[in-house]
C-alpha cells in the first residue's frame, strides 16, 4: 500500500522530514515520541486512512512539512507537532477519541478537536462570504495554537501550489491567505510568515505583476548592494569604537509590500527609494537592551541627518503584538532617505517569529498584550451585527491601522487605532462603559464623544445612567467593538420599544373599547407614512408619535369606508345566478366587507383576483376559501350543501395579507435588495420577514400587504429577478 500511496518522491522527502524534525524535536518531545507517531502512520497508510485530495495533495507530506515549518518558522512544540501528525488520522477515526486521551493526554486531544471543527467548517466551504467563516474564527479564537498550526499550514499550502493546474484553488487559496491568514500572522507578530504569504498570494494572483517587480529587483541587485555597502561602512567604523557586539543587514522589502507602495504612490519602480531597510542588531543582555540600542541611534544620527517626523519608538511602549525595535530614517549618500531599525538579538527574534517564539503552549495563559487581544476578537466577533466581509474589513482595520496610547486617571495604558475617539476608549474598556459614555475628561479638561485621542493623553470617562447609544455614534467610532456593540444595542432598543408600542396601542384601543381591525390599521400605517409596522410601532414606543392622533386616523378611516359603502347584513346579501350554472347561487363580495358576517379564511388567506368558494360553517359564519385551498378538497366532499359559489365584484379598498416563501443563495445584502424592491413597490407594505441560512443557502417567508392578486404577481417577478433569488412563491 505505501508503494502505492507514495511517490519515490515523497517516500524520499518523508524519510528525510522526519529526520529533521527528529533533530528539531530533541529537545522538547519524549523519547520515542516520533518513532511511535511515524509507525501510527505507516499503519493508517496501510489500511488506507491516508488520500489525497481532491486537487491532488498528499495529506501525510503536507502535515509533515506543516511540522517542519512550525519547528523552522516558530519554534518546536511537542504537543502542536503531534497534533498536526495525528490529525487526519483522528478525521477518519482510525484513531478513536478515548484511545487518544489515553495514549497521547487532554491537551494533544483538546487542539486536535479544534483543528477537526475547523476542517468540519472548511468542508462547508467557510469562504469569507459566509457566516460559516465567523464561526471559523471564533474557533481560532478559542486557542491561539490553533491559530498558529492553520498560519502554518497555509504557508506550506501556499508553497505546495504553485503552477497548480486548477487555477480557481490556487486562486481561492491565495485570495483567503491574503485577506485573513496575513492579517492574523501580523498580529501575532509572524513578520516572515506574514511577508511570504503576501508575496505568495500577489504571485499567484497577479504574476504578470510579480515577476516584474522580481526582474526589476535582480537587475538592481548590484547597484542596491553597492549602497547599502557605502551607507553601512561609516556606521562599523563608529560602532566599532564602541563595546557593543553588533551585526548589520541590508535587507531588501517583500515584493508584496513594493507593490502596495507602488500602487499607492502611483510611481514607477525606479523612482521609490525606500526598497531597502538597514537593520543593526546588537546583542545586549537585558538590562542594557534599551541603553545599547539608543548609542546606536546617537552614532547613526551622528553620521546622518534624522527625519524627526518618521522616528518610530517601539523601545519605550512596544506594540500590541509584542514587536519591539527603534525605528528612523535619515539621509544618506546621494540624497536618498534610508531606513534604519535598531534592536537587540531578543527583539529581532520577536520579528521575526513573534511572541509564539517564546510563549509555553501547555495550558496556556500567555502575555498579557495576547490575552488582551484574543477578548477583543472574541467580543467582536460575539457581537457583530454586520456580514462577515464586514466584520473582517473592521478587524483588518484595527490590525493594520497606527496606535495610538493613552492613559486611564491611575496610569493604566491602552492602545487603539489612530483615529479612536472617546467613545471608542470607553467600549474598549468594557461594552457597558461605552453604552452609558456621555463624555470623558481628558488631560483634566471635559470632551465630547468624538473627541479624536492623541497619545499620551490621560482619559477619564464620564457615564450617565439615562444615556442610551445612537447610530449617529458610528459616525465617529472606528475601532470593530464599538461598532458593532452600537448597532446591536440600538437594534434591541428598537424592538423593545416596538414591542411596548404595540401593547400600548392595543391597550388604548381595548380602553376605548374600539375593535382593533388589522386591515385598518394597516392602512392607517400606510396613511401616516411609515414603511413597516415595526417603524411605526417604534415610534410610538419613541413617543414620537401620540396614540391619540392614530384612534383619530383610524375612527376617519372607519368612518369613509362606512359611508361609502353600502351596509348590509348577512341576510341581505345579494345572490346571482351564473349564467353557466343554473342550479347553484353565487355569493357576490362587493365594495365594502364592514358588516357582512363572512370571512377571509386563514388557513389559505385569499386576496381579491383569487378563485373562491363560500363555505358556511356551524356559527352561521360564511368562510371564503381560494379553490386551491389545501382544505378545499375535504370540505366539498363532506358538505357539499354548505359550499357557495363566490366571485368578486369589484375592489375591496383595502390590503390582503399573502405570504410569500423565498428560497436563494446566502449573498451578502441580498435581504436589503429585496427589502428594498418591495418599499418601492407603491401598493405593498411589508409586515414581517423571517430568514433562515444554513449552508450558503436561505429560504424565508415574507408577509406583504397587496390590493389583488395582480399586485402580488408583479411583485413575485420582480423578487425573482434579484441577484441570488432562486425561487419565489405564494405559500397556501
Amino acid at each position: 500500500m505505501e508503494e502505492k500511496y507514495l511517490t519515490p518522491e515523497e517516500k524520499k522527502y518523508m524519510l528525510a522530514a522526519f529526520r529533521k524534525l527528529l533533530v528539531h524535536t530533541h529537545d522538547v518531545t519524549e523519547h520515542g515520541d516520533i518513532a511511535k507517531v511515524r509507525h501510527i502512520i505507516n499503519e493508517g497508510i496501510h489500511q488506507n486512512h491516508y488520500r489525497r485530495d481532491r486537487y491532488g495533495i498528499n495529506p501525510t507530506v503536507h502535515n509533515l512539512s506543516t511540522a517542519l515549518a512550525l519547528c523552522e518558522m516558530i519554534s518546536p512544540d511537542r504537543n502542536m507537532i503531534i497534533a498536526i501528525l495525528l490529525f487526519n488520522l483522528c478525521k477518519t477515526e482510525f484513531i478513536p477519541e478515548e484511545e487518544l486521551v489515553k495514549e497521547w493526554g487532554d491537551d494533544i486531544a483538546k487542539l486536535i478537536r479544534g483543528l477537526l471543527k475547523v476542517s468540519t467548517l472548511y468542508s462547508r466551504q467557510a469562504a469569507v462570504e459566509s457566516d460559516n467563516f465567523r464561526k471559523l474564527l471564533l474557533t481560532f479564537a478559542d486557542d491561539i495554537r490553533v491559530i498558529i498550526i492553520m498560519i502554518i499550514d497555509r504557508l506550506v499550502l501556499m508553497r505546495a501550489i504553485n503552477h497548480h493546474p486548477n487555477e480557481k484553488m490556487v486562486h481561492d487559496v491565495a485570495y483567503e491567505a491574503n485577506y485573513l491568514y496575513a492579517p492574523l500572522a501580523h498580529r501575532l507578530g509572524l513578520y516572515a510568515i506574514k511577508s511570504e504569504l503576501e508575496d505568495m498570494s500577489l504571485k499567484y494572483t497577479n504574476r504578470d505583476t510579480y515577476t516584474e517587480i522580481a526582474r526589476k529587483l535582480n537587475e538592481t541587485k548590484t547597484s542596491r548592494d553597492a549602497y547599502i555597502a557605502e551607507f553601512i561602512r561609516p556606521i562599523k567604523e563608529k560602532l566599532g569604537m564602541t563595546n557593543l557586539k553588533y551585526e548589520v543587514k541590508g535587507r531588501t522589502k517583500s515584493i508584496y509590500s513594493i507593490w502596495n507602495k507602488l500602487r499607492k504612490q502611483k510611481n514607477d519602480i525606479e523612482h521609490i527609494y525606500d526598497l531597502f531597510a538597514i537593520r543593526i542588531i546588537i546583542d545586549s543582555e537585558p538590562t542594557n537592551e534599551k541603553s545599547d540600542c539608543w548609542l546606536a541611534y546617537s552614532i547613526i544620527t551622528d553620521l546622518y541627518r534624522p527625519n524627526p517626523s518618521r522616528l518610530k519608538d517601539w523601545l519605550s511602549i512596544p506594540k500590541s503584538n509584542g514587536y519591539e525595535s527603534l525605528h528612523i530614517t535619515v539621509y544618506g549618500p546621494d540624497q536618498r532617505w534610508v531606513e534604519v531599525q535598531i534592536r537587540t538579538k531578543r527583539m529581532d527574534l520577536i520579528a521575526e517569529k513573534g511572541l509564539a517564539a517564546h510563549w509555553r503552549y501547555k495550558g496556556i495563559k500567555s502575555e498579557g498584550n495576547l490575552d488582551v487581544w484574543m477578548n477583543n476578537v472574541r467580543d467582536i466577533l460575539e457581537t457583530a451585527e454586520t456580514g462577515p466581509m464586514e466584520l473582517m474589513k473592521n478587524m483588518k482595520m484595527d490590525i493594520y491601522d497606527k496606535e495610538v496610547f493613552v492613559f486611564t486617571p491611575k496610569g493604566d495604558l491602552y492602545k487603539l487605532p489612530y483615529g479612536a475617539s472617546v467613545l471608542d476608549f470607553a467600549f474598549n474598556i468594557h461594552s457597558n462603559l461605552g453604552i452609558k459614555c456621555t463624555g470623558a475628561k481628558v488631560n483634566e479638561k471635559n470632551e465630547r464623544l468624538n473627541y479624536k485621542l492623541k497619545s499620551g493623553d490621560t482619559v477619564e470617562i464620564l457615564t450617565s445612567s439615562t444615556q442610551v447609544p445612537k447610530l449617529d455614534w458610528l459616525n465617529f467610532v472606528v475601532t470593530s467593538k464599538a461598532r458593532n456593540k452600537i448597532r446591536q444595542t440600538v437594534h434591541e432598543m428598537n424592538n423593545r420599544s416596538a414591542t411596548l408600542g404595540k401593547e400600548l396601542v392595543e391597550r388604548r384601543f381595548k380602553n376605548r373599547k374600539i375593535e382593533l381591525q388589522e386591515p385598518t390599521i394597516m392602512k392607517v400605517i400606510k396613511k401616516m407614512g411609515y414603511k413597516t409596522v415595526t417603524d411605526f410601532y417604534y415610534a410610538v414606543g419613541d413617543e414620537r408619535l401620540d396614540i391619540n392622533d392614530i384612534i383619530a386616523e383610524y375612527e376617519a378611516v372607519e368612518r369613509k369606508a362606512a359611508e361609502s359603502a353600502e351596509i348590509r347584513s348577512a341576510e341581505e346579501f345579494q345572490l346571482v345566478k351564473e349564467e353557466d350554472d343554473n342550479t347553484d347561487d353565487v355569493l357576490v363580495i362587493g365594495d365594502n366587507i364592514k358588516g357582512i358576517n363572512y370571512r377571509l379564511a386563514k388557513c389559505c388567506n385569499p386576496i381579491f383576483g383569487d378563485d373562491v368558494f363560500g363555505f358556511i360553517s356551524a356559527e352561521g359564519v360564511i368562510k371564503v376559501h381560494r379553490s386551491d385551498c389545501p382544505n378545499a378538497a375535504n370540505i366539498k366532499e363532506k358538505y357539499p350543501y354548505r359550499v357557495i359559489t363566490t366571485r368578486w365584484s369589484g375592489k375591496l379598498g383595502q390590503q390582503f395579507g399573502a405570504t410569500l416563501r423565498i428560497i436563494g443563495h446566502d449573498d451578502i445584502g441580498i435581504v436589503t435588495n429585496i427589502t428594498s424592491i418591495i418599499n418601492k413597490e407603491k401598493d405593498v407594505t411589508l409586515r414581517s420577514i423571517s430568514i433562515n441560512s444554513d449552508d450558503n443557502i436561505f429560504q424565508g417567508f415574507l408577509i406583504v400587504g397587496v390590493n389583488d392578486t395582480t399586485t402580488l404577481n408583479n411583485l413575485i417577478k420582480k423578487l425573482k429577478t434579484v441577484k441570488g433569488v432562486k425561487d419565489v412563491q405564494r405559500s397556501k
